[in-house]
């Protein structure tokens, strides 16, 4: 389930009521992305994405990875390196949303 379905069905509960990290939020907080292609001495392609938050923090994930070089795809590898940076963001940002809801400074 995507991003985006998940919200739909978050929203279609109206559980929508208390302070909650979005996936807009997320976007919003991404100010510039970065992909880091590297090739194995065996052919094998892997790509990690850098994503720079507002603040100036950089988070990466797990990179995207073919078993067979012939079937790397650069824009599908990007769109999974990207997707998998962004999991990174949810429990940092849910960790700032729960600072500030608990009065600290975030």
């Amino acid at each position: 389930m995507s991003d985006q379905e998940i919200e739909k069905a978050i929203q279609a509960k109206d559980a929508n009521v208390a302070p909650r990290v979005t996936p807009a939020d997320i976007e919003a907080n991404i100010v510039q992305v970065e992909v880091v292609r590297y090739v194995t001495q065996g052919g094998k392609v892997l790509r990690w994405a850098v994503l720079t938050t507002k603040n100036g923090y950089a988070v990466t994930g797990r990179p995207s990875a073919c078993v067979s070089p012939e079937n790397d795809n650069a824009e599908d590898g990007e769109r999974i390196a990207i997707e998998n940076a962004k999991n990174e963001l949810w429990p940092l940002m849910g960790y700032e949303l729960q600072s500030k809801l608990a009065g600290g400074a975030a």
